[in-house]
């Protein structure tokens, strides 16, 4: 996997995490719900990475 899609996911990761507390500490049950979203997508994001990475072997 490349590291700039690697760190790429990692901040998607991180992103989502702080809208999530973000939006449970204002109670703001769309960011939260937004945060879960981006968190997800950055860890599908790099499952799929990580698949490719062994079938390239």
């Amino acid at each position: 996997m490349s590291k700039k899609k690697k760190a790429k996911n990692m901040a998607q990761i991180s992103k989502g995490k702080v809208e999530e507390v973000v939006g449970k500490a204002t109670n703001d049950d769309q960011l939260e719900a937004e945060g879960t979203v981006d968190q997800m997508a950055g860890h599908l994001k790099q499952a799929g990475e990580n698949a490719k990475d062994v079938f390239k072997t």
